[in-house]
């Protein structure tokens, strides 16, 4: 089923614009240890590692490089921590889309090598990232660059590209699909807070249309040192907050607000909180993933989970609730986090004789 059965919930786009690289319907798999481990019967991972790109940001992609073709724009102008990049440079590839992309500074090799791959140019940006104000203005001079006649801005936020992150809500149509009983919570990571937003928006639109009887609460998770959402979140406050980013999960180092006043607003609505969880605890998270479940996670990716296991530990969800933790990303993108998963194992080469010892 191609992912644009759900073009009329999304920001349209004309038949011959539209872009696939078979973006989509990710399985939504029920954990077979790790849940029941920590008490949890209904725990459940949407595994969004199994689109085109690795990550849930083709869902993205497909969306807001489609508008580009539709409106015939040849240049894209791009930031990103890793995923969105690699997204978009592969859809601008099969668009025929010439892509720029400015990284934050602390990257992964994995996900850089992908977008120039798929032909991207690229840069790093000193403190992008990881210092609010360098932050919004490499994202101010970006925007000037997007108002060109013949390029368009892709940042995956609503504030600065709407039409694209239409495209993130049908993650929530597809899990509302794959659970017609209904969710209680669904565990999300958040650097900027889009997929947050996406996922309340997108929960909304099949609450209006009857196809949900209950809004899912959108729990949103944050590493400690990337606070921006999270805690404002928990403690009640109206806005979010820039923060000296100091996390060193990659992928969520956002330190200015980007779309996190309207994660606040969007995550409170259906009931949701924030959740803080110390990156150590992400390592670990991403270790049992991989050795309990069977399922390869960057440290993104794994996230929403620990925030539901703190959550859980914590007395904080129900332990007969149906729970959905977002892995949002492969843990092929970032080569160094799987280094010290491994860190203790190793492959020796040995004589034939060995094996007769397994």
């Amino acid at each position: 089923m191609s992912i644009w059965r759900w073009a009329d919930l999304i920001e349209p786009v004309p038949v011959e614009a539209r872009i696939t690289l078979g973006e989509g319907n990710t399985p939504l798999m029920r954990s077979r240890r790790i849940g029941p481990a920590a008490g949890l019967k209904n725990l459940f991972f949407k595994l969004e590692t199994g689109n085109a790109t690795g990550s849930y940001k083709d869902r993205f992609a497909f969306a807001g490089i489609s508008h580009m073709v539709a409106k015939g724009k040849k240049k894209c102008i791009a930031t990103s921590s890793g995923n969105t990049g690699a997204a978009l440079a592969a859809y601008c590839a099969a668009a025929g889309i010439e892509c720029r992309i400015a990284i934050v500074e602390g990257a992964p090799l994995g996900k850089l090598t992908q977008m120039m791959a798929y032909g991207a140019k690229i840069a790093r940006i000193k403190k992008f990232g990881t210092d609010a104000t360098t932050t919004t203005n490499v994202l101010e001079k970006l925007q000037r660059l997007g108002h060109r006649p013949d390029s368009a801005l892709q940042v995956s936020a609503f504030v600065y590209s709407p039409t694209g992150m239409s495209g993130v809500q049908t993650m929530a149509f597809e899990l509302a699909e794959q659970s017609p009983e209904g969710i209680d919570h669904v565990f999300c990571p958040a650097g900027g807070g889009g997929l947050c937003v996406a996922m309340a928006r997108g929960f909304g639109q099949m609450a209006e249309k009857g196809k949900l009887e209950k809004l899912p609460a959108v729990e949103c998770v944050q590493p400690e040192g990337n606070n921006t959402i999270s805690g404002p979140l928990r403690e009640g406050a109206k806005r979010a907050q820039p923060v000296a980013c100091t996390t060193q999960v990659s992928g969520l180092q956002v330190a200015s607000v980007v779309d996190g006043h309207l994660a606040v607003a969007e995550c409170r609505a259906t009931g949701g909180t924030g959740h803080l969880v110390a990156d150590q605890f992400v390592w670990d998270v991403q270790k049992r993933l991989a050795r309990e479940e069977g399922i390869f996670s960057e440290p993104a990716g794994s996230v929403a989970l620990a925030g539901a296991l703190k959550a859980a530990e914590n007395g904080e969800i129900d332990k007969d609730a149906k729970i959905v933790c977002i892995v949002s990303g492969s843990g092929f993108k970032d080569s160094a986090a799987i280094d010290r998963i491994n860190s203790d194992v190793d492959c020796p080469t040995v004589d034939i004789s060995a094996i007769d010892e397994w």
